[in-house]
């Protein structure tokens, strides 16, 4: 199959949707398909790449570090000619995500979207932040997903959601996989050397972007707690993002700026040595879709603490692979690190097995399987096949239709946000 995807992010932004679209086009690569990633110019983007198609982009959107492509749809023409992709895959329900489908109807081509996101989650981003905001940002999703042919959610817990907010589009689970052997071995001990982490510290980890809508101020603070009840613990910090400072700020207003190890971007292999250089892996974020990096940490037989959260609860086991929170204050959490801490060997072993064997159910061999199996289902439908002439003639129909849709749902979802109440049935999460 050709299939092209369409996304706002990617490599080398750092994010779950990012390294969620390059995995899978990997995937799909190695099984022989073909795949052209459509993408937003980043800085430091790789200058040889093969199969990605960059748009020029406004770069740190209102102080962010994401990339907000322009509007140039009109260049992929030639390009997507010369490709003719069977299958249009869009990764977000707006910018690039509109493109996706203007290009899906203009060539009678499948659409498939990945919900991968919590929008409202990130309304911070953009200055007309506000509760109708909010609910204009779910509907636009929600009236996007259903002009598509199929929706992928990252967990269940998304499908659910998705149905309860009035996506009638068929919605197939369809979690970012792992890849179980690159994250099973890893140089944890000299990853340790290279930071200055003594070898019988108990590293509390963490990865992932620096950001506010990770729950970051929460996480630094029952981190902090803990390492100052156990002076033998390190926090080991991969990425960056706009909340490092913030967390510095705590630690270091703890006394704890020495036992705080920033360890920046990294690339494989190095993120496999990351992960098994911890004991354990941090995680509170509610504002995910999938626990992506619960199950890499997993990979690397890396239990986990994390809060109670849609894409979380599907993955950790409280006690078995981790600890699963619903006590959500920074005691709880710290008191759930210190039961980790002090497990006997053969218990921490068990815990280990668990892990390892949690992300062997979320393989990308397993994902990929339920992603091309969709693919492959949209294409068998049947299409009438038509003299080029009237071909023409019906792709500029197709156009305009799309267009018009486009607009209509994006005003539609406009007047629903403005005129549901505050205190509607449909309470943001």
């Amino acid at each position: 199959m050709n299939i092209v995807m369409l996304t706002n992010t990617y490599l080398p932004h750092v994010g779950g949707v990012a390294r969620s679209v390059a995995a899978f086009a990997a995937e799909y690569r190695r099984r022989g398909h073909r795949v052209r990633v459509v993408a937003p110019e980043f800085e430091n983007q790789p200058a040889d790449e093969t199969d990605v198609v960059r748009i020029p982009a406004i770069q740190h959107f209102n102080g962010s570090d994401f990339a907000a492509p322009l509007p140039v749809s009109g260049l992929l023409s030639e390009e997507l000619d010369a490709f003719q992709p069977d299958i249009v895959h869009a990764h977000h329900p707006y910018l690039l995500g509109m493109t996706a489908m203007r290009i899906a109807r203009y060539r009678a081509l499948p659409l498939v979207f990945t919900h991968h996101t919590l929008y409202e989650q990130y309304t911070h981003y953009v200055p007309a932040d506000s509760p109708a905001f909010r609910r204009f940002v779910i509907e636009l999703a929600t009236r996007y997903a259903n002009l598509c042919d199929q929706v992928f959610a990252p967990s269940e817990s998304i499908a659910t959601l998705l149905s309860e907010r009035g996506v009638e589009t068929p919605i197939t689970v369809v979690p970012t996989g792992v890849e179980v052997a690159h994250f099973a071995q890893g140089d944890g001990a000299g990853f340790r050397r290279m930071l200055g982490i003594p070898e019988d510290a108990f590293v509390v980890g963490h990865l992932g972007r620096l950001a506010p809508e990770k729950n970051l101020g929460f996480l630094a603070q029952a981190v902090a707690r803990f390492l100052a009840a156990e002076p033998r613990a390190r926090f080991l910090l991969v990425g960056t993002g706009p909340s490092e400072s913030a967390i510095r700020a705590v630690f270091d207003r703890e006394g704890l700026g020495d036992r705080l190890q920033l360890a920046g971007i990294l690339q494989p292999p190095e993120l496999a040595d990351a992960y098994h250089a911890m004991d354990v892996f941090a995680f509170a974020s509610k504002s995910e879709t999938q626990g992506m990096v619960l199950t890499e940490a997993m990979a690397a037989g890396v239990p986990v603490v994390v809060l109670d959260a849609p894409g979380v609860r599907e993955v950790v086991r409280d006690r078995r692979n981790g600890r699963l929170l619903r006590d959500e204050t920074a005691e709880a959490f710290s008191a759930a690190l210190q039961w980790l801490a002090d497990l006997p060997q053969e218990k921490l072993r068990q815990v280990s097995q668990d892990a390892l064997a949690t992300a062997d159910g979320f393989s990308m061999a397993r994902t990929a399987d339920k992603a091309l199996a969709c693919y492959q289902a949209l294409r068998e439908k049947s299409f009438v096949t038509r003299s080029q002439e009237q071909e023409r003639w019906e792709q500029v129909l197709r156009l305009i239709e799309a267009e018009w849709e486009i607009i209509k749902e994006t005003a539609q979802a406009a007047v629903t946000a403005l005129n549901e109440p505050e205190t509607s049935g449909r309470p943001l999460p």
